[in-house]
């Protein structure tokens, strides 16, 4: 067994108001991110250079930028159903919710995708076909980074749902270790649920934006 000097036993309090901050400032460097594509959108339209941004051929489905759009919604707010009943100790109660909103937020990762492949025009189509890809595309991947921190927290309630404290080295990662580096590390479940459902709640707003600026304007 792997010998250990020093063990932290950091009180769970102090990484669960880091955890807050932290998701505060992913959510604040992302709406930075995403900038970029409100303002390509709007100069390219503008510009209009060669009467291309927008040609008669370039037009996404509206029903599938609705659908997209509507289980983003729906998954973020049944997760923030599912933290108020983790906040009354309704446990069994959160983690359904907390499975159907992830079910919801991967349906509608899904449906982006196929309505990538139904679209009859490519990046290449004009400013707007540009802006569209680059725009959805990333879209995904920040729907896929915070649908895995929602499966992580749930994942760790699932797995440790009958029991009321951790094995020691789990919280670590490392089962040779005999002591915990955060004490009673499963009270960072609320904190960690707190964080998860305030991101992916931003990002869903996110995606309003982009419908209302893809596919409305």
């Amino acid at each position: 067994m792997t010998s250990y000097e020093i063990v932290e036993g950091e009180p769970p309090e102090l990484l669960g108001r880091n955890l807050n901050s932290a998701s505060h400032l992913l959510a604040s460097a992302t709406a930075f991110f995403f900038l970029a594509f409100v303002f390509a959108y709007f100069y390219l339209r503008s510009l209009n250079n060669a009467g291309q941004w927008l040609p008669k051929h370039v037009t996404p489905s509206q029903g599938f930028g609705a659908v997209v759009m509507a289980l983003t919604l729906i998954s973020a707010l049944v997760l923030r159903l599912a933290l108020l009943d983790r906040r009354r100790e309704r446990r069994s109660e959160w983690r359904v919710k907390g499975v159907a909103a992830l079910v919801a937020g991967v349906a509608s990762v899904v449906v982006q995708v196929v309505e990538w492949t139904s679209l009859g025009f490519g990046p290449a189509d004009g400013g707007y076909a540009s802006v569209f890809f680059g725009w959805t595309a990333f879209q995904l991947l920040f729907t896929v980074g915070a649908l895995f921190w929602v499966e992580n927290v749930l994942a760790t309630s699932l797995r440790y749902r009958n029991t009321m404290s951790a094995p020691p080295g789990h919280a670590s990662g490392d089962p040779d270790r005999d002591a915990h580096d955060i004490a009673d590390p499963l009270a960072l479940v609320l904190p960690g649920l707190e964080a998860a459902s305030f991101y992916w709640s931003f990002v869903a707003a996110l995606g309003v934006l982009a419908w209302i600026v893809l596919y409305l304007l």
